[in-house]
């Protein structure tokens, strides 16, 4: 008679070892994806924080450089005359509206920022003396013509004007040469230049001599030019932000 333990039985209700393996595996899987997702958030995050803490440092940067250039640049021009504002505004800081500072401020930032995004959208990176020697040059150069506007003694304003659009084209082509950067500096020069003639034409200031509706045929030149420096200082920052040194 053969023995009740020499038969194997075997239940199909009963687990496999593959099917317990199934279930351990199952769940470590799952809490790894969740710890690789968690990962991947936060390094997006982290990512995404460093971009816009970069963009609010670049924005202040801009801002304070337009914000000194235009202290400096409207009190030349009020000491010779070329501007004039009410006495009240006259007796303000640095002999100079309040609101001028602030505003032209705010367009540096809105330029500077703006030439990097516009490069980046073209697909050009712009690569053309990218130093800061060279962006401290056109800073130099770009006083030097708001200077020449007040200094410059010229038979008639036309004469005045084709000399600094000269010189304006001349900044563009030694220090900048792209074709985004001449076309946001004509529409710089263009949408300053309206703003101007809508507060002259409403009397916040007038120009003396004005010969281009209510201002100097030289002002568009003098944007142009501003919007080429500007720019050439939000790319160089933009650059800083993203370029590492190389160790060797």
């Amino acid at each position: 008679m053969p023995r009740l333990e020499d038969h194997c039985w075997t239940c199909s209700c009963a687990p496999s070892r593959g099917d317990s393996e199934d279930r351990v595996v199952a769940p470590k899987a799952v809490d790894m994806l969740s710890i690789i997702t968690t990962v991947l958030r936060g390094a997006y995050g982290s990512l995404h924080s460093d971009r816009a803490a970069n963009l609010l440092r670049r924005g202040l940067v801009l801002f304070s450089v337009g914000v000194f250039l235009a202290l400096v640049l409207n009190l030349l021009q009020i000491q010779r005359h070329v501007t004039l504002f009410p006495e009240e505004v006259i007796s303000t800081l640095f002999s100079s509206a309040w609101w001028i500072p602030p505003c032209c401020g705010t367009g540096a930032a809105v330029i500077g920022l703006l030439y990097p995004c516009i490069d980046s959208h073209l697909g050009e990176p712009h690569k053309f003396k990218r130093e800061w020697a060279s962006v401290m040059r056109c800073i130099a150069v770009f006083v030097g013509i708001n200077h020449a506007s007040v200094k410059l003694d010229f038979a008639n304003n036309v004469q005045l004007s084709l000399t600094l659009a000269a010189l304006s084209l001349g900044l563009w082509w030694t220090f900048d040469r792209s074709r985004s950067g001449f076309g946001l500096g004509i529409t710089t020069a263009f949408l300053a230049t309206v703003i101007t003639q809508l507060l002259v034409y409403n009397g916040v200031y007038q120009y003396t001599s004005p010969d281009f509706l209510y201002v100097r045929s030289w002002l568009p030149c003098i944007f142009f030019s501003g919007g080429v420096t500007m720019g050439n200082i939000g790319r160089q920052l933009a650059m800083g932000g993203v370029e590492k040194p190389h160790s060797d």
